[in-house]
C-alpha cells in the first residue's frame, strides 16, 4: 500500500517517480480513498514538472538573501551605495520575519506602504519618500529573478505612488536678507557655503566635497566630478562667488573645512535649520537653495537646455517644473507678442 495512516491521525503517501523517492503528507485526507486521490494528484503534478509542462516548485528565499544580492549589485553600480543602508535597514526590519519572500503578495506590499506612511519620525511620509523604499525592494526582487531564485516580483502589480513634483520652494529677496543676517549672527561659516549654493545650484554633497583642484580660477569654472548621476559637469563662477572663493584660506585640499575637526563638513542640516528658524523662514530646506538658483535663472531668461547642463539633469522635463512657479510668466510671454514684427 502506498498510502498509510500514521498514529497522529494524518495520511501520508510514499512512492517513487523516475527514480525520485517521495514521502508526502496527504493534507486534508480523512480516508484511504481520499489519500489515494491526493497521491495521484501529487504524481500527476510531479510528472508535469519533470516533463517541463509546469515549473518546478520554487525553493524558499529569505530577505537576507535579497539583501545580499542587492548590496553586491549596489557596490558595483552605485557610487554612493552606503547612502541606501537606511532603506535596507527599514526593509529588513519589516520583512525579516521568518517568512520566505516568495510568499509576499501585492497585498503585503500595500500593508508595508501603510506602515511606511505612518511610521515617519516627522509625521506621515510623503509618496516620494515611500517610492524610494519600494524602488529598492523591487530591485531586490528583480535581482533574485535574474539569478533564477525567484519567478515573480509582487511590486509589478503595485502602482507607483503619485508624487507631487510641482511644489517648488525658493528663497524670496526679503527671506535671503534675513537668512544672511541670521547666518552672520549665529553661524558665519555657513555664509560661503550658502552663497555657493545660490550661485551654482550645486547639491549639498557636491559643495561639501568640493576640493580646490576642482576650481579653475583662470577659466572661472568649477569642475563637479562627484555627482549624483555620475556624469561630470562644469559650472561657471559668477563675480560674487569668485570673490567669496578667493577670500577662503587654503588650509586643506577641501574648500569648506570644519575648524573643530580639520576635515570637510559631514552635515550642516542642524546649523542650517537653526539659522533658518532664527530668520523666521518656514518650510525651507538647504536643497531649496538649488531650487532658488534654478528659479532665478529662469526669471533672468536663461534657456532650459543651458540650465539643464548646469544643474546636471538628464531630462528637460525635470527643469521645466521651475517654469511653473514664476508668477506672470505666461502673461509676459503673451505681451511680447504685441511687439512682434514680421521682418
Amino acid at each position: 500500500m502506498t498510502v498509510k495512516k500514521h498514529d497522529n491521525g494524518k495520511w501520508y503517501c510514499r512512492f517513487s517517480i523516475k527514480g525520485e523517492r517521495k514521502h508526502l503528507l496527504c493534507a486534508g485526507a480523512t480516508t484511504e480513498k481520499e489519500a489515494l486521490e491526493i497521491e495521484n494528484a501529487f504524481k500527476y503534478k510531479l510528472q508535469q514538472q519533470m516533463n517541463g509542462v509546469i515549473p518546478k516548485n520554487q525553493k524558499n528565499v529569505y530577505f537576507n538573501r535579497l539583501k545580499e544580492l542587492y548590496i553586491k549589485h549596489a557596490k558595483t553600480n552605485h557610487k554612493k551605495y552606503k547612502n541606501q543602508i537606511y532603506y535596507l535597514n527599514s526593509l529588513e526590519k519589516y520583512f525579516s520575519n521568518g517568512k520566505p519572500v516568495n510568499t509576499i503578495k501585492p497585498e503585503h506590499i500595500q500593508r508595508y506602504i501603510e506602515y511606511l506612511r505612518n511610521s515617519g519620525k516627522r509625521g506621515k511620509r510623503k509618496n516620494s519618500s515611500i517610492n524610494r523604499f519600494l524602488e529598492i525592494l523591487s530591485k531586490m526582487f528583480n535581482l533574485a529573478i535574474d539569478n533564477g531564485e525567484l519567478t515573480e516580483n509582487p511590486l509589478r502589480k503595485v502602482p507607483k505612488l503619485k508624487e507631487d513634483n510641482h511644489i517648488i520652494r525658493y528663497l524670496k529677496s526679503d527671506e535671503e536678507t534675513r537668512l544672511y543676517a541670521s547666518i552672520d549672527d549665529n553661524a558665519p561659516y555657513l555664509r560661503p557655503i550658502v552663497t555657493t549654493a545660490l550661485q551654482t545650484g550645486m547639491r549639498r554633497g557636491e559643495i561639501l566635497n568640493m576640493q580646490w583642484k576642482n576650481i579653475d580660477f583662470d577659466t572661472r569654472n568649477i569642475h563637479v566630478l562627484d555627482t549624483k548621476s555620475g556624469d561630470k559637469r562644469d559650472i561657471p563662477i559668477s563675480d560674487e562667488l569668485y570673490g567669496v572663493l578667493q577670500s577662503i584660506s587654503r588650509e586643506s585640499e577641501y574648500v569648506f573645512i570644519n575648524p573643530q575637526t580639520n576635515a570637510p563638513y559631514v552635515d550642516i542640516k542642524k546649523s542650517f535649520n537653526m539659522v533658518r528658524e532664527y530668520a523666521g523662514i518656514e518650510d525651507f530646506r538647504f536643497h531649496d537653495l538649488r531650487h532658488t538658483f534654478a528659479t532665478r535663472m529662469i526669471m533672468t531668461g536663461v534657456d532650459l537646455f543651458t540650465l539643464m547642463e548646469i544643474l546636471g539633469h538628464k531630462q528637460i522635463s525635470t527643469v521645466m517644473r521651475y517654469c511653473h512657479v514664476i508668477p506672470g510668466r505666461k502673461m509676459e510671454a503673451v505681451k511680447k507678442l504685441a511687439n512682434y514684427k514680421d521682418k
